[in-house]
């Protein structure tokens, strides 16, 4: 039996071969030549078109898709730098010693509050007393041998007024004696000895202009060794001086002050301030955005902790950091309750001039193929992408620029189509 199934199966398969696949050869085999399968012909061509028009009718709507979207209108807003930054104090400053010594006052705990010029270390005197009465003893010394130097620069102006009019009569009396000499009325013992005193004369003045100047200098001593004196008294002073170290301006103490009986050398930390009223928000702007911002302009900044405070623009960098290419931006606020700490992130707003942008819910936004932020828009019912540059970050949405005046924004369904896809839009009632 089963020879004859296999028979029976190879002989159907063949005949379904002969009418389906070789119909047309076997017709003319058989010498069928009537119209009747040209009819037939074109009516399969036909029905066939209207399946294939019907399919593609089909493939066509099944790729519609549906989406929802409203309609946004541009709105006038204050434009803004929004920045990361942090804040800052006004001031800090580690206050450290200027001469070596034992601290012998109590220290000050870390988180007091400090006034300008309140007390925060002292160190031990040691000798230092003993110096400066020392200098004060040396100084009147001094001053003492000045009248005495005084009075002898005219005593030496004085005998040298005296050697020049010696000098000068003897210079008379030397041509006297050569006239004299020359018509035979003196001998040359006259004339020599005129000469020898017009020498000594001369010799006189020469000791007495030494003798003025010796006065000068004395002068000039006894003045330097009271100028020396006194700087002696001035060092002693101000050594004295930096035994005491106080608070160069009013702030809150960061770590303790030196603890009693420790030993300070030059230069050794005795405290740190730090000025928190006001504070400094500073940022970084990026090239792109540092021509927008202006000195004196409004900003405000909210810490991660959820403190809000306001303020003024008071310094923006002229040269940009190396690495980063960014400009430094401070913002002066008050903080007179010291809530805000110094170091804590802060999320910085500059106002600049106003510009036209759309508030869309952050659901909107979505990226194309290259990695670009934008939005996908309806027009005439197909979806398309455009970029859009998002300017500030709010609890109603995200306001952004690069769209039209009017758009319809597509806010369910954007991330299932591309540029191009048929959509069939449902739009909401304007706004979010």
């Amino acid at each position: 039996m089963r020879p004859l199934s296999i028979l029976i199966a190879i002989i159907v398969a063949g005949v379904l071969y002969l009418l389906v696949i070789e119909r047309d050869r076997l017709m003319q085999l058989a010498g069928v030549q009537s119209d009747a399968p040209a009819a037939v012909s074109v009516e399969e061509t036909d029905a066939g078109e209207t399946s294939v028009a019907e399919t593609a009718t089909t493939e066509e709507d099944a790729r519609v898709v549906s989406v929802s979207a409203f309609k946004s209108r541009a709105q006038e807003i204050d434009n803004g730098v929004l920045l990361r930054g942090r804040t800052e104090a006004a001031r800090k400053v580690e206050v450290r010693a200027e001469t070596a010594g034992l601290v012998n006052s109590e220290p000050l705990r870390k988180g007091a509050e400090v006034e300008a010029g309140q007390l925060m270390c002292e160190i031990d005197p040691g000798t230092r007393l003993a110096s400066l009465a020392e200098a004060e003893a040396r100084l009147p010394e001094a001053q003492a041998r000045l009248p005495e130097a005084q009075a002898r620069l005219p005593e030496a102006q004085g005998r040298l007024l005296e050697a020049e009019a010696r000098l000068a009569e003897a210079r008379i009396n030397d041509n006297a004696a050569r006239q004299l000499s020359e018509d035979g009325f003196a001998s040359e013992t006259r004339v020599a000895a005129t000469t020898a005193a017009v020498q000594s004369a001369l010799a006189s003045v020469e000791t007495a202009k030494a003798g003025v100047i010796s006065a000068e200098a004395g002068l000039k001593a006894a003045s330097a060794g009271i100028e020396a004196a006194e700087a002696a008294v001035a060092a002693a002073m101000k050594e004295i001086d930096r035994l005491t170290i106080t608070a160069p301006f009013g702030g809150i103490l960061e770590t303790d002050t030196a603890e009693l009986g420790s030993l300070l050398q030059p230069g050794a930390l005795c405290g740190t301030i730090i000025q928190l009223n006001p504070m400094k928000l500073v940022g970084f702007v990026p090239e792109t955005e540092v021509a927008k911002i202006q000195v004196g302009a409004l900003a405000g900044g909210r810490t991660t902790a959820g403190q809000e405070v306001a303020g003024r623009v008071t310094f923006l960098s002229r040269s940009s950091d190396e690495q980063t290419r960014t400009f430094r931006v401070e913002i002066t606020v008050q903080n007179d309750d010291f809530e805000l700490r110094d170091g804590q992130t802060a999320e910085i707003l500059i106002s600049a001039e106003g510009t036209t942008a759309h508030l869309l819910p952050a659901s909107a936004l979505t990226l194309n193929d290259t990695g670009a932020l934008g939005v996908r828009i309806a027009e005439d019912g197909e979806a398309m992408f455009v970029p859009v540059r998002v300017l500030r970050d709010t609890v109603e949405g995200i306001w952004v620029a690069g769209l039209a005046d009017e758009a319809d924004v597509i806010i369910t369904g954007q991330e299932y189509v591309t540029d191009g896809v048929k959509i069939d839009v449902s739009l909401q009632e304007e706004g979010l």
